[in-house]
């Protein structure tokens, strides 16, 4: 769900129609660079893909209509290559996990240590609901997987939040970053560092 974790997917399963991620060893679609993944309606998914690949996507698009033979005028070029996604543009797959993750674990932080049978009720669904609408498909499949596997755990504060640490570990595994000491997910995101430094 986070950064790219279509990273780690594309090497393994794959769903049946179009291949999700754009691999040179495949026929369709030759177009794109490697790692721009497909949505289910077979074009580019942009919240699926990060930046870098989505510009080098576009720029081979461009670079092929450029030399057209039907192109009259030359195009001018960029003055410089964009280095990261400009704040106003739609998140790439990249922002898009940062935010969602700020996102649930301050839900975490903020669930109640004794929450009532409607209060659990209520996360139990916002959790399948999200695992099925998260706008990276293949991110949306790896953590409803993960659901399966691991049960999610509403009876608490300490409870969600550590079942959610592990959650977001297993994606830091799959992405090769470095996990996260889950005893400590509740000075990172409910109290703040113990230094101060938030305060």
């Amino acid at each position: 769900m986070a950064l790219e974790e279509h990273e780690a997917r594309k090497s393994s399963t794959r769903p049946a129609g179009p291949s999700p991620v754009a691999d040179s060893a495949e026929e369709p679609p030759k177009s794109l660079p490697k790692g721009v993944v497909i949505g289910k309606d077979g074009k580019p998914c942009r919240s699926c893909t990060s930046f870098s690949q989505w510009a080098a996507q576009t720029k081979s698009l461009k670079a092929r209509s450029d030399s057209s033979p039907s192109t009259a005028t030359p195009k001018p070029a960029a003055a410089s290559a964009v280095s990261r996604l400009p704040d106003d543009c739609p998140p790439d797959v990249e922002r898009l996990g940062n935010s969602t993750w700020t996102l649930l674990h301050t839900i975490a932080a903020t669930y109640p240590e004794k929450p009532s049978v409607t209060q659990r009720n209520d996360l139990q669904g916002f959790m399948e609901t999200f695992s099925r609408l998260y706008p990276c498909w293949v991110c949306a499949e790896d953590f409803q997987d993960y659901m399966k596997r691991v049960q999610l755990k509403v009876g608490g504060r300490k409870e969600f939040g550590n079942w959610l640490c592990g959650a977001h570990n297993e994606v830091n595994r799959k992405l090769g970053k470095k996990e996260f000491d889950c005893s400590k997910w509740e000075e990172r995101w409910r109290t703040g560092w113990k230094d101060g430094r938030c305060d």
